[in-house]
């Protein structure tokens, strides 16, 4: 009988204890950045919801905890980060669901989130669950590079890298043929993105592709690997400097030609002018002469019968 009665007296007191439990279906979460997150998060409850708190807290991965979002008996605080990109719960004390919607995912938006949730006088139970996100990014367009002589017999380091990219992008080389169809490559591939051809030849020369790649997505680059390249360039610049280098001759040729061809005809003009005009003096000169010796002869003719 006394067993009996202290049986009954720990039921009543079990159960004059208030549980709130609060549950999460996902406690990893996936995104991609630029794209919307949706945070689960419900709970349960036996007292009036009148007294209901929620609050979200967020932890990235190397700062101090920040708080999202907090709401109190239907007065709800945003910070201002979030603001423009934060979805809170809909009447959370009618529908019991503390989920929100966190729009415009970063890079910087991953890390641990945790879900709060009181209510008075439910002290007891589980009261937060925490969900850890993951935001993917894309790879940025890898840079490629070539290290090395590219010539026969020579060791050549071909480098591929992006900038961005989360989780770590992983790196294939490829070679393309004339069609630009995919086949094998010879050399040594890696994760970090470098590929090492050692002793290479004539036959591996050619257009080179490099893929980074991650969940996320996938950017290329491309870049060509052959010899005659360098030389070409080299031989193109000391032909052309010649090229120039004659014609600017012949350019000051053509011009101190032109000059000495016009001085010339210039004198040769002034001598022929200067003889035309000599030319012309010199008639004149013995008409007067002439002139003069006849009127003297006709004067001594007039004197002499006077003698």
């Amino acid at each position: 009988m006394c067993s009996t009665v202290r049986l009954l007296v720990l039921l009543s007191i079990i159960g004059c204890v208030e549980l709130i439990t609060v549950s999460t279906p996902h406690k990893y979460v996936n995104v991609t950045t630029g794209q919307n997150v949706v945070l689960p998060c419900t709970f349960v409850t036996s007292a009036d919801t009148k007294n209901l708190n929620i609050q979200w807290d967020f932890v990235p991965s190397s700062s101090i905890t920040q708080q999202v979002y907090y709401y109190q008996s239907g007065s709800v605080i945003i910070p201002e980060p979030y603001k423009s990109r934060f979805q809170p719960p809909s009447s959370p004390g009618t529908t019991k669901n503390a989920s929100i919607i966190i729009r415009d995912m970063q890079s910087s938006d991953a890390g641990v989130y945790t879900c709060q949730v009181h209510n008075l006088p439910d002290v007891e139970g589980k009261s937060e669950v925490d969900i850890i996100v993951h935001v993917f990014e894309a790879p940025s367009t890898p840079y490629c590079s070539v290290h090395g002589d590219v010539e026969s017999g020579h060791l050549v380091t071909l480098i591929c890298h992006s900038e961005r990219g989360s989780p770590t992008p992983t790196y294939t080389w490829t070679r393309l043929d004339q069609a630009k169809t995919r086949r094998p490559v010879l050399g040594r591939t890696t994760i970090t993105g470098i590929m090492e051809i050692r002793n290479i030849s004539q036959f591996e020369f050619g257009e080179y592709q490099c893929n980074a790649s991650n969940v996320a997505g996938i950017s290329t680059c491309t870049i060509e690997l052959n010899h005659d390249v360098g030389d070409g360039v080299i031989a193109g610049a000391v032909i052309g400097a010649l090229l120039g280098c004659v014609l600017i001759v012949l350019v000051v040729w053509f011009i101190a030609h032109t000059v000495k061809k016009h001085k010339y005809k210039a004198i040769k003009a002034s001598e022929g002018n200067e003889m035309k005009r000599s030319s012309h003096r010199a008639p004149e000169a013995s008409d007067r002469v002439t002139m003069a010796t006849t009127a003297g002869n006709l004067h001594a003719e007039g004197d002499d019968p006077q003698a």
